[in-house]
């Protein structure tokens, strides 16, 4: 393996850096976007057990903003529970928008890495073939060995890019499908809040 790595010239270097990247980006988002670490369950109903305990205080709200992203969100709209529904609507709306960056983090990044790492395969094709050409117009075609040196770095490469731009790519796609659904399941569940606060959801929170 290693031996076809270096038959890949240059190039290969920032091609394995974007793999490495990848790869490392790839394990921090599944770490992270754990629907457990970013929308709790029953965190509606915890809130609504402590509003009807009348022991919704500001350390239990501190705690539920420090606990998680849709916590966060939460801890928003609760701070202003004695306001109207629309004020508190609003401030859990820009909570919301305030932490959807967060969960998109290193995102554009790995679709970079998508976008370039054929590229880079290309360049080392172009490359590959010149030494082809140039190994042509000095010695012929009767030296296969130095044709085949820049072929071979043409062929790995053009096979080295594609594939990180593959995993990139499937990655890419998959976690901004993920984001999405996380962030419509705290919009659901901060409606909910909204509601409770209300008095329009207590026997559901219940």
């Amino acid at each position: 393996m290693f031996e076809i790595l270096i038959s890949g010239g240059l190039l290969m270097i920032p091609i394995v850096i974007c793999s490495i990247l990848a790869v490392a980006i790839v394990g921090e988002r599944f770490w992270s976007l754990d629907q457990e670490k970013i929308a709790p369950k029953h965190l509606v109903a915890q809130i609504w057990q402590w509003y009807k305990a009348n022991s919704l205080d500001e350390n239990h709200i501190q705690a539920l903003r420090n606990s998680s992203p849709l916590g966060r969100i939460l801890a928003a709209g609760l701070v202003n529970r004695n306001h109207p529904r629309e004020i508190m609507k609003e401030a859990i709306e820009d909570t919301g928008r305030q932490v959807v960056p967060q969960l998109e983090r290193y995102l554009n990044m790995l679709g970079t890495i998508a976008s370039i790492s054929p590229l880079l395969g290309l360049l080392g094709t172009v490359i590959g073939m010149i030494k082809v050409f140039a190994a042509i117009t000095t010695q012929g075609v009767g030296n296969p060995t130095v044709l085949a040196g820049g072929i071979s770095e043409a062929l790995v490469t053009t096979a080295a890019g594609i594939t990180v731009a593959i995993f990139a790519l499937m990655f890419h796609r998959y976690f901004r499908r993920r984001v999405d659904e996380l962030v419509l399941k705290m919009e659901e569940e901060a409606l909910k809040i909204v509601d409770v606060m209300h008095g329009d959801r207590e026997r559901e929170a219940a």
